[in-house]
């Protein structure tokens, strides 16, 4: 099983911003687009995971994570069971809120599916 790591600091942006790239730079769906989703896709073919760093950052928007977190789940067509399989986080206590919210996006995406 192959383990891959994204730190969205160092590998995306210290400043994530809006939900769409029309919202600007480093929007969430271009990150789940240009880093996240191939990563998933590429963990899910090898039976891998995906570890997600949230540290590092200047904070996070919550329709950043949504659009990262929630649209991957859209775009997949996977369950929030199958989401945790193949995606984790690593945070800090000071950046550990951020893995609620976007445990609540995906429970609640997978609810609106």
């Amino acid at each position: 099983m192959a383990e891959m790591i994204i730190n969205i600091a160092t590998d995306f942006s210290k400043t994530p911003g809006g939900r769409y790239r029309t919202d600007g730079p480093a929007s969430g769906e271009e990150f789940r687009e240009r880093v996240l989703l191939p990563a998933v896709k590429q963990a899910g073919e090898n039976k891998g995971h995906v570890t997600v760093i949230l540290d590092g950052a200047r904070g996070y928007p919550s329709s950043f994570l949504e659009e990262a977190f929630g649209g991957l789940v859209r775009q997949l067509k996977i369950s929030p069971t199958e989401f945790r399989k193949r995606v984790g986080f690593t945070a800090s206590p000071a950046f550990s809120i951020y893995v609620d919210d976007i445990m609540s996006y995906i429970d609640e995406t997978a609810a609106n599916a």
